[in-house]
């Protein structure tokens, strides 16, 4: 399993949620932007840990699903979305 971190910028995002329909832990905040929320997903069976960050949102999650993630972010029309890898 690999560690990552996913980033949302909140600022570039304008709540287009191309990212929703790749990766379900992704889903709509009050805000009408999106947001990460594991217990979004039906199957996610992990914890995250989230926090918010000068407005932003970072979730780092310890799972084979980084590829979910990244299919998020590559598919984000204004690059809010950040996956990296991270020693844990």
């Amino acid at each position: 399993m690999t560690t990552y971190e996913v980033t949302l910028k909140k600022e570039p995002c304008d709540g287009i949620f191309a990212c929703l329909t790749r990766d379900p832990r992704f889903v709509e905040d009050d805000d009408g932007l999106a947001t990460i929320d594991p217990a979004g997903d039906p199957v996610y069976d992990g914890d995250g840990e989230i926090r918010e960050e000068d407005g932003d949102v970072i979730a780092t999650f310890d799972d084979d699903r980084i590829d979910e993630a990244r299919q998020a972010a590559a598919a984000c029309p204004t690059n809010a979305i950040v996956v990296e890898e991270v020693e844990k």
